[in-house]
């Protein structure tokens, strides 16, 4: 691994570099909300808005369209009529306005893939994985939200998504005292692997650690 050393960097086992508000693991680029966060989905609260509210769908790559594409009848046993019919009429996947493989809408509200159950969204993506019908869990962008990757040529960014839906998810917790990356730990394990995950453990401590000592100093 190649060592750049920047104004400000404090290097951590030699891997994990500070600057600012970014943590950096090997060729991610993470903002620390991930750990000042305290964050936890209460779907009863919020019904599962992140599935409707929006103007675009999920984000997709090409292997995840692949994988519709490859299971679609199975998934559509889970699928509202509405959801179907899109499907159906333009494929499994769409696009958002920047030209990116995205979810495909209902009437440019709920994700083609949400189903209802009491006014509760769920996805009949996940739905089917459960069922055993396929290996396909979800999208990785949906398995991971609030958090979203943006890549660039040589490095993820991965930065939270604060958006009002989920006041809920921060009043649980905050609650539950859990942070975003260990309410995320699955799906992050999920995109990055378990050694990338533990290197973030690690540089979490770090930092919770010396904010503690740092707020007991000055009897904050």
């Amino acid at each position: 691994m190649q060592i750049i050393f920047l104004k400000g960097c404090m290097p951590v086992d030699g891997q994990i570099f500070y600057f600012c508000r970014m943590i950096i693991i090997d060729n991610t680029n993470i903002s620390d909300d991930l750990i000042l966060v305290q964050f936890a989905c209460n779907v009863k609260k919020c019904k599962g808005a992140c599935c409707v509210a929006g103007d675009a769908g999920a984000p997709l790559s090409e292997e995840e369209i692949s994988l519709l594409e490859d299971h679609i009848d199975k998934i559509k046993l889970f699928m509202t009529e509405a959801g179907k019919k899109v499907v159906d009429a333009n494929g499994v996947f769409d696009y958002d306005i920047a030209g990116d493989f995205v979810t495909p809408l209902v009437n440019g509200r709920e994700c083609a893939y949400a189903n209802f159950t009491n006014g509760i969204a769920w996805c009949a993506i996940e739905k089917a994985w459960e069922e055993g019908v396929i290996k396909f869990r979800k999208p990785v962008s949906c398995h991971l939200y609030p958090v979203r990757i943006t890549s660039y040529a040589s490095y993820d960014a991965v930065n939270y998504h604060a958006w009002d839906i989920c006041r809920s998810a921060l009043v649980n917790g905050r609650r539950i005292g859990v942070p975003l990356y260990v309410f995320l730990k699955e799906a992050l394990i999920r995109k990055y692997g378990k050694l990338w995950y533990h290197k973030l453990e690690k540089e979490a401590s770090r930092r919770l650690k010396h904010r503690n000592d740092k707020a007991t100093l000055t009897g904050q």
